[in-house]
């Protein structure tokens, strides 16, 4: 999910960057188009955002499963 937010983002920065490059050059501004596929790079974040979230409550569910007591064993006492 990292990954796939990360290459969103990229497309999304590409696109910012192409959408602004005229206003600088003084060329003619670009379709509207481009000016939606520009908010790929806060779509982009917020999937990749989501992906470290999800990593980061899956290994904490795996670090509590490793300390917990198996259920084999007996209790100490």
């Amino acid at each position: 999910m990292v990954r796939i937010g990360a290459i969103v983002f990229l497309v999304g920065a590409l696109a910012t960057l192409v959408t602004v490059l005229p206003l600088f050059l003084g060329t003619k501004p670009l379709p509207w188009e481009f000016y939606w596929v520009s908010m790929l790079m806060g779509a982009g974040f917020l999937i990749a955002g989501c992906g470290v979230l999800r990593s980061v409550v899956a290994q904490r569910r795996q670090a509590e499963a490793a300390l917990a007591p198996s259920p084999s064993t007996p209790p100490a006492g």
